[in-house]
């Protein structure tokens, strides 16, 4: 399990003296512990490895979000530190689809909902998350829908 993953590294990194990375898992098990805290008031959640790789790519993307902006603000010492977390956070995510491989499973999707539209790109979107949500950037995915779709 990642979380799992996530303490042992976390061990790893005190015992070797890693304060940045120490800091950065640190903030990793403080989200997974709010969106805990938070699905406690509903369901429990079905997967608790995609509970934790959601709560990864929501840090990743704030993180990056930051870097471009610390970047226009003249501020590369604070994206540097940045870039470290979003370092840190991927090793803990799985591996990532590419492009290829992206562009065939929503073309497998196309094929399968008969898809033909962009009134369609709800239904497509919906269930490329639920095949693939772990392992895909949505973000991404969705231009690559849109495409796929006109």
């Amino acid at each position: 399990m990642i979380r799992d993953d996530i303490k042992a590294a976390l061990v790893t990194a005190m015992k070797g003296g890693d304060k940045e990375g120490t800091a950065a898992i640190r903030l990793i098990q403080s989200a997974i512990k709010n969106r805990d805290i938070e699905v406690r008031t509903g369901g429990a959640p079905a997967d608790d490895d995609a509970l934790v790789v959601e709560v990864l790519q929501k840090m990743v993307k704030q993180r990056r979000e930051s870097i471009e902006m610390y970047e226009k603000g003249g501020r590369p010492e604070l994206a540097a530190a940045e870039a470290a977390e979003v370092a840190v956070i991927e090793r803990f995510l799985p591996r990532q689809m590419d492009a290829a491989e992206t562009a065939a499973a929503i073309e497998t999707i196309k094929v399968e909902l008969g898809a033909s539209g962009m009134k369609d790109m709800g239904r497509v979107m919906a269930e490329l998350k639920a095949r693939h949500g772990a392992v895909i950037d949505m973000s991404k995915a969705s231009a690559a829908v849109k495409a796929a779709l006109s």
